[in-house]
């Protein structure tokens, strides 16, 4: 949606330069992910600093003196420290200069003075189940504070997109990771989903530009096609494709998610606008035998 949309803005985006746009914003969730894995490995890193600073002290509490460094020493983390894959790819993209030693000792300190923090450090026959748990909710706090989603925002302009994509794979990452050297490779964007369908689903709704344009207008009503907002007829247009040359994506699927879109980014007004055009229109093409799904319930 964004590629075409910068398609239409400017003349000069050809559509190779959309492709290669389109390439790099599958990179740039990547590196986003990647980036958050980096930041809560150097959250759990600090304890190691923090254990160190509290044995210094003139006067050490008992707290003080026994602050555990499981923290960091655990399975998941572990796992983030000993992988030489995770920690080239680290190198590669330049992901340690986005990070600020201030920053992540500010969220540490203030992580550190929670109650769940506390009862951790308290327990002393913790589990791994115990350690995921815990790195939940530190990345929790971490993605819900202001500062971090402030920094995320100063250097990737697409973080609010990318955002639910990148905490599903965090989630899922903690929950599973265990000493695999290559356990950030399963977020890694599938060919079926980048190639078999955005990188074509980019393509055909350039090449059908005029097509789907034609099958769109005649269901606009009083509406003339160049009143109706740009990014409006964008997901028309991708929408309309998706019912013709995507066989295994159910209708109803298609709608729902472009209205789902429309909510997002467009108009208050444009869910509803949305919504009946394309059911309009899907009820016409089923009509004229223009839409052919795969599998049982497809149709519908």
């Amino acid at each position: 949606m964004q590629v075409l949309y910068a398609m239409n803005r400017d003349a000069a985006v050809t559509a190779r330069i959309s492709k290669k746009h389109y390439d790099e914003s599958v990179e740039t969730s990547y590196r986003i992910y990647l980036l958050n894995v980096l930041q809560l490995y150097k959250l759990a890193e600090y304890v190691l600093q923090d254990a160190e600073l509290r044995k210094k002290k003139h006067l050490p509490t008992e707290e003080d003196k026994n602050l555990s460094t499981k923290l960091f020493h655990n399975p998941v983390i572990q796992t983030i420290a000993n992988s030489d894959a995770f920690n080239t790819l680290v190198k590669k993209h330049k992901l340690s200069k986005l990070l600020d030693s201030d920053f992540t000792r500010k969220m540490y300190l203030e992580f550190s003075k929670s109650d769940l923090f506390k009862t951790y450090q308290r327990n002393q026959e913790t589990q791994l189940e115990d350690d995921r748990e815990l790195l939940l909710e530190m990345y929790k706090f971490l993605v819900k504070h202001e500062l971090f989603e402030e920094r995320l925002e100063d250097y990737f302009t697409s973080w609010q997109d990318d955002k639910s994509l990148v905490v599903g794979a965090m989630k899922k990452t903690i929950k599973r990771a265990n000493g695999e050297e290559y356990f950030h490779e399963q977020h890694l964007p599938e060919t079926e989903t980048v190639r078999e369908f955005g990188e074509d689903l980019l393509h055909k709704v350039m090449t059908f530009d005029t097509d789907l344009l034609e099958l769109i207008e005649p269901m606009l009503q009083n509406w003339e096609a160049e009143r109706v907002a740009i990014l409006d007829m964008i997901l028309l247009k991708m929408a309309v494709c998706e019912l013709l040359h995507f066989e295994t994506i159910p209708t109803k699927v298609t709608i729902n998610e472009y209205v789902d879109i429309s909510k997002i980014y467009s108009t208050p007004k444009s869910k509803e606008f949305i919504n009946g055009v394309l059911d309009k229109l899907m009820k016409r093409l089923q009509e004229e035998g223009k839409i052919n799904k795969e599998g049982r319930g497809l149709k519908d």
